[in-house]
């Protein structure tokens, strides 16, 4: 069966809802562009704003403790430097990322909907040359549909893929045929991946992703339905070029 590229998605901000692509350039040795270029750091993080890197998720507003901010959307333009906040489908914010009025008033936001705690009010911050993803490899993640459809036999209901929160969705594999792809090269349109490792899931994917709910233990029913916790595998961008949504995926 011939294995396609479904959607491309993109997470400008880490834990909060992402935006799907009609296309992205791929750079060799680069995660997709914008993806978890920012995150949420909360005051007791020692994140310093002014030189950014990647920091483990633990120093950040995630899903795995947060689940509230699952409610709110994001869009961003890179060539404005400009992000914008909706909630419940209506814009909330929008600022500059670039300048401390704009990072101001995207503060005042978070901070609003997330009050202060023992860490103290969130701060947007940038990841520079790298992204903020769960792994400080640059890696692009893929996830398959046939798995996902395995998934929903055991738990007995619908699952939305957005929950996985992946970059490539792929149609056509075989179900967990991704679990064997590490270590082997994948072609979609002119660039070219080396599968590197496996995704373990934790309790970020608990979070429905519209509702913003606790409402499932995902590395539970992994682990009981499979006898593992992987879905999906990340990759490794070997040659750069664009890809789009209906591209076929060779090995």
């Amino acid at each position: 069966m011939t294995i396609t590229l479904r959607e491309i998605k993109r997470y400008p901000v880490k834990g909060l809802r992402g935006e799907t692509l009609d296309a992205v350039a791929l750079t060799p040795g680069q995660p997709l562009p914008h993806d978890r270029r920012f995150a949420l750091a909360h005051a007791s993080s020692g994140f310093d704003r002014t030189n950014g890197g990647w920091m483990p998720k633990n120093h950040f507003l995630n899903l795995s403790r947060d689940e509230k901010i699952a409610q709110l959307s994001v869009s961003f333009e890179p060539a404005r430097n400009q992000l914008t906040l909706s909630r419940g489908g209506r814009q909330v914010a929008s600022g500059n990322t670039e300048t401390p009025v704009g990072r101001m008033m995207l503060d005042q936001i978070f901070a609003g909907f997330t009050p202060a705690g023992a860490r103290g009010n969130p701060k947007l911050v940038e990841a520079g040359d790298t992204a903020f993803a769960d792994v400080p490899e640059p890696y692009v993640s893929i996830l398959s549909t046939a798995s996902l459809t395995e998934i929903e036999r055991v738990a007995r209901r619908s699952i939305q893929i957005q929950r996985f929160r992946g970059n490539l969705v792929v149609d056509g594999a075989e179900r967990w045929e991704e679990r064997d792809w590490p270590g082997r090269k994948l072609r979609i349109g002119d660039t070219e991946l080396q599968v590197e490792e496996p995704i373990a899931r934790c309790a970020a994917t608990n979070v429905d992703p519209e509702s913003a709910a606790r409402d499932m233990n995902i590395p539970l029913l992994l682990e009981r339905g499979f006898g593992h916790t992987e879905f999906g595998a990340y990759a490794r961008v070997l040659k750069g070029g664009t890809i789009r949504p209906g591209d076929t995926i060779e090995f």
